[in-house]
């Protein structure tokens, strides 16, 4: 993901759900966040180490424990090939089954999650997947000077897209979604009760496209195969 945040806005009540069934989740997180806040008297350096507290306070309310930061400037992201090779090298420690990241696209239904830095991420995350974790010969130097081998993940998922193809029923880790986006509290104390009403206004929505019963609650992806 882009920011400290994104996470929690985006999913993390699946992530919750997928902790809860013993699935190891690692966070890997593109930008400082020094570029968001509405503290003018914090620092930009005191509020990238502010947001990256925040970020693993905020993981462990959904059972995540691996929380990396990549330190790229906020707000200047491009899906250039050092920021491949940086998530390509994550990937290939980790070596997960599944990827989750920002969607490539623009949404012009839904224009928040297509900021251009998520939009950078999710671009570089795909070519990261595919080809550069999975081919031997991209970025040498991963291999010849850190001994990484390649690896294959078997999806990808992306959040915040105009295309979705999966809802997950969040309705019993809601709470802990909500408790994961308070902890950002420099970017959410501000809103008060209305951040609350909002998202749950939000995942009602989503569930009622996915043909939930009223009341449930739901987050929405794309998912791609890339075995």
């Amino acid at each position: 993901m882009a920011h400290p945040d994104d996470v929690d806005f985006g999913c993390a009540g699946t992530v919750a759900r997928w902790t809860d069934r013993g699935i190891e989740v690692t966070y890997l997180i593109v930008t400082d966040g020094d570029a968001g806040g509405v503290d003018d008297g914090l620092g930009r350096a005191e509020m990238a180490e502010l947001r990256r507290a925040e970020q693993r306070a905020a993981a462990g309310r959904v059972g995540v424990e691996d929380v990396r930061f990549l330190g790229y400037p906020d707000g200047r992201v491009e899906a250039t090939l050092d920021l491949r090779r940086d998530i390509a090298r994550v990937i290939r420690q980790v070596r997960p089954d599944r990827v989750l990241t920002q969607s490539a696209e623009r949404n012009y239904q839904r224009i928040y999650p297509s900021h251009p830095d998520h939009r950078a991420v999710g671009a570089a995350t795909l070519d990261a997947v595919y080809p550069d974790a999975r081919n031997p010969y991209a970025f040498p130097e991963l291999l010849e000077e850190e001994g990484l081998t390649e690896w294959t993940a078997r999806e990808v998922w992306t959040s915040g897209g105009p295309l979705v193809n999966h809802y997950v029923d969040i309705t019993d880790t809601a709470d802990r979604k909500l408790a994961a986006l308070k902890a950002h509290a420099s970017q959410t104390r501000h809103r008060g009760e209305e951040l609350e009403r909002s998202i749950r206004g939000f995942l009602g929505h989503n569930a009622s496209l996915a043909g939930l019963p009223e009341g449930r609650l739901a987050e929405g992806f794309q998912v791609i195969g890339t075995a």
